[in-house]
């Protein structure tokens, strides 16, 4: 809630795929409460994962590891993850309105939230929602007013929610990035082999 004359308030109501996106995409359903008509919100969105809000499991302290190294020093090593920054515009509106917030995802490990989110065994992600920018407003005279970093809104997400979303575009698959030289050398590995698929390579390799 800004501490101006004009009054935002977020929330978000719930989250699910979005259907026929070229690529994994969440919408997230962004409730907006003002006490001014607006006429547009110009909205700078930070979306933040709040690990620190939830409880982990035997297996995934083994799948985190690599973020946040042993189990025994997590009281210190949790940290809030950043996810994505992105904008929205939002038009004109009375008193509250629901906004679609599209969210892309990756299964590119290498990325600090996707490897968060795919060793979590079930139950919740704690987001972290932080919005800025401008709001547009006034029955009369239009006026503008900055939106301040201090309006947020927290969520959880459910782990299922995200596994639906990547499974609609990556069924029982992950990805691992490599370098060119090192996918050429794959390449010609599996072609000496005459391997089916990039499965059958890895495999191989690691029965080797």
């Amino acid at each position: 809630m800004s501490a101006t004359s004009l009054a935002l308030a977020f929330r978000v109501q719930g989250a699910a795929p979005l259907e026929f996106a070229a690529a994994p995409t969440l919408r997230f359903a962004l409730a907006i409460e003002s006490s001014e008509p607006i006429r547009s919100l110009s909205l700078d969105v930070q979306l933040q994962i709040a690990a620190r809000r939830r409880g982990y499991g035997d297996g995934e302290h083994g799948r985190l590891a690599d973020l946040f190294g042993e189990p025994e020093r997590w009281g210190t090593t949790l940290r809030t993850l950043p996810w994505l920054r992105t904008t929205l515009v939002v038009p004109a509106f009375t008193g509250a309105t629901v906004a679609d917030l599209d969210v892309p995802c990756t299964y590119d490990f290498d990325v600090t939230a996707t490897k968060y989110l795919a060793g979590l065994d079930d139950g919740k992600v704690p987001l972290e929602f932080l919005f800025s920018g401008t709001a547009f407003y006034g029955e009369g005279a239009l006026r503008a007013e900055r939106i301040d970093w201090q309006s947020e809104a927290s969520y959880g997400l459910p782990v299922s929610v995200w596994r639906q979303t990547m499974d609609r575009h990556f069924p029982d698959t992950a990805w691992v990035r490599v370098s060119r030289e090192t996918y050429g050398r794959l390449a010609a590995y599996r072609g000496q082999r005459a391997l089916p698929s990039w499965d059958a390579v890895m495999r191989s390799l690691l029965e080797e």
